[in-house]
């Protein structure tokens, strides 16, 4: 096997999981966001889909955990850790340290760019450059961000929503809050206690939300069965929870979206405004995949809505893109493709 030198790569970082692109390669990992760890030895047990498996289920000498949080980091060894194993799966046969692209909520603070950079740089990068989420998932879902025109997409994450409105390949306004996907199983969580009395883990309530979850009338009602913990005795209850009532558990965190891309419209140029609804938006992200959040966007906002096409993998394959203008970038800077982009 030929010893390769070294080849980009561009890392989706997020709070549910990571994508990782290589240069000439395409998306080479998409693996959850989780780590296993033994406390007494500090040994990594597993990283990705076998730790996910964990959560929730280890003993006492055992700590599963996903060490970001809000699309930041939360616990900085983990994080380190998990991306020096997704790493060298890529880099074993390389002699030179890979340069890499992390994409980064909108709304990152120094402190936590910093955070990034440094874990990403001891995992094994020779170089780390940052890229806002939503400018990387418009790159990725194709979108043409270079004109003068105004676009607008809605990045729904894991960690977080991101919502910005692009022109001439720069963000010119942007919003990011804490509501997304994991917002979504928590309010699940919490419709079922409330309703059924009947307590559920964080897993259970995602694969309820990829089942049967919808933010708009389904055209026809769906019923799964779920296994739970019953407040009252303490032991396995089953209930049958409807997509009727996901849509219900779901209508606070759709409401704050909703208000984010509203005030986001508010806070821009009425040109912008009036392209966008010529353009209408687009819905990237995991997060968008729940039934009718198109048609509660489009109801909501009054312009065209369509969700992308591979959401889960557009901003990775956004960072994918921003490789081919990396030498341009400045590095461990969060502007480098605002400033830097070309069009294509």
């Amino acid at each position: 096997m030929a010893i390769k030198l070294s080849r980009d790569i561009g890392i989706d970082l997020g709070t549910t999981s990571v994508l990782i692109y290589v240069d000439g390669r395409g998306i080479v990992i998409n693996e959850p966001s989780a780590v296993a760890l033994d406390r007494v030895s500090g040994r990594v047990l597993e990283v990705g889909s076998g730790a996910k498996k964990m959560l929730g289920r280890t003993p006492g000498n055992i700590v599963a955990a996903r060490p970001l949080k809000n699309g930041a980091i939360s616990d900085y060894d983990m994080t380190a850790t998990m991306l020096s194993v997704y790493l060298r799966r890529i880099t074993r046969m390389s002699l030179v340290k890979p340069r890499v692209v992390v994409s980064v909520p909108s709304g990152i603070t120094e402190v936590e760019e910093r955070t990034v950079i440094q874990a990403t740089m001891e995992a094994g990068a020779r170089r780390v450059y940052l890229i806002e989420e939503p400018l990387a998932a418009a790159m990725g879902a194709g979108m043409n961000i270079s004109g003068a025109g105004g676009s607008m997409v809605i990045d729904i994450g894991g960690g977080t929503t991101d919502i910005a409105v692009l022109s001439l390949n720069n963000v010119v306004k942007s919003t990011s809050i804490d509501t997304a996907g994991d917002a979504f199983d928590d309010a699940i969580i919490q419709y079922i206690r409330e309703r059924y009395q009947v307590l559920i883990g964080s897993q259970t309530a995602e694969e309820v939300k990829m089942a049967i979850g919808c933010v708009h009338p389904r055209p026809e009602a769906l019923v799964m069965n779920v296994k739970g913990r019953s407040l009252a005795t303490g032991l396995p209850q089953d209930v049958d929870v409807t997509s009727v009532d996901v849509m219900h558990a779901l209508t606070t965190p759709c409401r704050d979206i909703i208000y984010a891309v509203r005030s986001t419209l508010e806070k821009t140029e009425p040109e912008l405004v009036a392209d966008i609804s010529r353009s209408g938006i687009t819905l990237t992200g995991g997060g968008c995949l729940v039934y009718g959040f198109d048609q509660l966007i489009q109801r909501a906002t009054g312009i065209p809505c369509h969700v992308a096409d591979d959401a889960i993998l557009c901003v990775a394959l956004g960072c994918g893109k921003s490789l081919k203008w990396i030498d341009e970038m400045q590095e461990g800077t969060i502007n480098l493709a605002r400033r830097k982009l070309m069009a294509e």
